[in-house]
């Protein structure tokens, strides 16, 4: 057996010290450590130690933890465990991790152009149309997104949203009111249809309020700061709210689109947009039938104008003209009463004389029968003429009380609508009230004469000077609204209770006649254009749109109109003095040798009629063998009676014949041959 080689053993190096090993492993890393002393000597160790980062001790948080006692007795202090910082730790890094997130995303997201926005949101805006038009009983839904583009930044997008709601709405829109659902409505037991509808009618009410409000808030947003960048789509807005009026008024929320549109109407500016609204006004008055919304409109309106002191725009008062009761309307009223016809009592009468005796069968049908029909009465959508009656007895009262407030006030840029309003409702205006307005009539005049007075004294050195307000216009409206009221009333009955006196309004027109046939704007209107005289010393002011009264007659015409009344009365009110005709003839054939061309042969045309109605009592005037009066005629006399026509003669015709035009030749001689009695 041979012999084991022996096992080598391994020499194990001793463990070395911390000196030993940093020395070698400092030989090992610098092997020329000549060159490593040689350089240490250079070194800046005190900056290299400053520079050098620090940790600093760990402060002692403070806990804020309430100390417990322990089971042994003793107090003792809970230190918060690490745990909750690091939490809190993970926590910040994880929220600026996401935040950074979002930033890098929103840097990285593509910007769209303006131009792809717009086709994109007329795209969208068309398919939710589409979808609305054909079922909007499965898509209530698409009313809130349809709404949400009127909340886009961009102006043109915010427009197409609120054009697109409205054409929407105009076509799903029911033809009847939508109530509101009371608790016994939502705990009834019904169909599957019935609810289903009754969801979408609730949809399309939240919906249509939300736009209404929208429209509300950005026709407001015009008379802000900066009005020109909000303009177009105030009118957008105005425009809109204006439509739905006219298409939808039976539906909810009428008075918030009524809002709207007088709301533009307080405003004394008159643009695109007020006319707008101020024709949808006129509008909806033209087309009501029962009666409702133009009550509405009245009240919102007569509401404005006493909250503004009646400084509005005069064609704000002029709507009340288009109202439908001017033509239905058979009652007459006042600012507080309402006379029904005295018809309605003898109905009553006889209808309780045609009483039936009924069974108690009979009667129990009857009125299961009256129950049934009331309730077919509120489904139909037509109105009765009682409840139509009562709406416009009510619209009635608040124009006669506007109108009255303003005449008291005498405002000077409303009196001639107000006058225009009273002579178109004076047929429908009661005796009691007729009593007031003749006299608020005479003080207007009254008044009218007393400035007059003024203004002569004050410029009867400088000339005279053109006021804002006309007030001879203002005094011929007066004596056509007076014979209007006079014509509207039933005169055998008045007696007994009214005095019917209006010699106060002929004493002021025939005192007038010379005057007006001198002046020399007689053939201009209160919105005439003319430029003023350059040589003038003392131009009028000038005479801007807000200072014209409503009437769009000439002087000349408001003068014969004047004049028709009192010389050619109505046949039940014919009984006119001689006296007075041949005093207004004579002062008329004077007054024509001074009147422009197109008035004197309005006035001989004028002339022409009364001669023919009236030729028995005037015609000692063409005749001086025939004179009748003794003493000297006084054309300037303040009474009409007490001027002595009768002791003058026509000579006036004489020239008149010559007249350069050959109309008023021809008047002329129509006025002999009525007089000679010649046809």
């Amino acid at each position: 057996m041979g012999s084991v080689p022996a096992v080598k053993r391994r020499k194990l190096t001793p463990l070395a010290t911390d000196g030993e090993e940093l020395a070698v492993s400092t030989l090992e890393a610098v092997p020329n450590t000549n060159s490593f002393f040689k350089h240490a000597s250079s070194w800046n160790l005190e900056q290299d130690y400053e520079i050098r980062p620090r940790k600093g001790k760990n402060k002692e948080k403070e806990s804020t933890r309430l100390p417990i006692i322990t089971s042994e007795g003793r107090i003792q202090q809970v230190d918060e465990p690490e745990e909750n910082q690091e939490e809190r730790n993970d926590l910040e890094w994880l929220e600026a991790q996401q935040s950074g997130e979002e930033i890098v995303e929103e840097i990285q997201k593509p910007t769209i152009p303006v131009r792809e926005q717009i086709l994109e949101a007329k795209e969208e805006l068309a398919r939710i149309a589409l979808l609305l038009n054909e079922e909007p009983e499965e898509n209530t839904g698409a009313f809130k997104t349809l709404a949400q583009f009127t909340q886009s930044p961009n102006s043109i997008i915010k427009k197409l949203g609120m054009v697109t709601q409205l054409a929407v709405y105009k076509d799903v829109i029911p033809g009847y009111r939508i109530r509101p659902l009371s608790d016994d409505d939502m705990e009834a037991k019904v169909s599957k249809e019935v609810r289903k509808l009754r969801a979408y009618e609730q949809a399309l009410v939240g919906s249509y309020q939300d736009y209404i409000r929208e429209l509300s808030k950005l026709a407001q947003s015009g008379r802000g700061t900066h009005p020109e960048a909000s303009t177009s789509l105030s009118s957008v807005a105005i425009n809109c709210a204006c439509t739905l009026l006219t298409s939808v008024p039976h539906f909810n929320f009428r008075g918030e689109l009524l809002k709207i549109l007088v709301g533009k109407l307080s405003t004394r500016k008159v643009d695109d947009d007020f006319n707008k609204c101020r024709e949808t006004i006129e509008t909806l008055f033209r087309n009501d039938e029962d009666g409702t919304p133009s009550l509405d409109a009245v009240a919102l309106l007569t509401k404005m104008m006493k909250g503004r002191g009646f400084r509005v725009d005069e064609s704000v008062l002029n709507t009340f003209l288009h109202l439908r009761l001017l033509s239905e309307f058979s009652w007459k009223a006042s600012t507080n009463h309402v006379d029904k016809r005295s018809m309605e009592n003898g109905d009553n009468a006889k209808a309780k004389q045609k009483k039936v005796f009924l069974t108690k069968k009979e009667r129990k049908l009857s009125r299961e029968r009256k129950v049934v029909e009331k309730e077919m009465k509120q489904a139909d959508a037509s109105v009765s003429h009682e409840e139509r009656d009562r709406m416009q007895a009510e619209t009635l009262k608040l124009v006669f009380v506007t109108y009255f407030r303003i005449l008291k006030m005498r405002s000077p840029t409303l009196i001639g609508a107000v006058l225009e309003g009273l002579a178109g409702y004076a047929h429908l205006i009661n005796q009691d009230f007729f009593g007031d307005l003749l006299e608020a009539l005479k003080d207007l005049i009254g008044h009218a004469e007393m400035e007059d007075d003024v203004e002569e004294m004050e410029h009867a050195e400088d000339g005279d000077v053109e006021t804002t307000r006309n007030l001879t216009r203002e005094a011929l409206l007066c004596i056509i609204t007076a014979f209007a009221l006079l014509e509207g009333q039933d005169a055998h009955k008045a007696k007994a209770t009214l005095s019917l006196d209006l010699s106060f309004f002929i004493t002021h027109l025939y005192r007038n006649l010379y005057a007006l046939s001198l002046n020399p704007d007689i053939e201009l209107s209160a919105k005439s254009l003319h430029l003023p005289d350059p040589n003038d010393p003392h131009p009028p002011p000038a005479i801007t749109t807000a200072d014209n009264k409503i009437n769009l007659q000439t002087t000349t015409v408001l003068l014969l109109r004047s004049l028709s009344s009192v010389l050619l009365p109505p046949l039940a009110q014919r009984a006119v003095p001689p006296l007075r005709i041949a005093a207004f003839t004579k002062q008329l054939l004077t007054s024509s040798l001074h009147l422009p061309e197109k008035s004197c042969m309005a006035v001989m045309g004028l002339l022409g009629k009364v001669t023919k109605t009236h030729e028995k009592k005037i015609a000692a005037l063409w005749n001086t063998e025939e004179r009748r009066g003794d003493g000297t005629f006084d054309p300037l006399g303040g009474e009409v009676e007490g001027s002595n026509p009768f002791a003058s003669t026509i000579w006036e015709g004489e020239i008149l014949r010559k007249h350069f035009c050959p109309a008023v030749r021809d008047g002329v001689k129509t006025i002999e041959k009525n007089i000679l009695g010649l046809r």
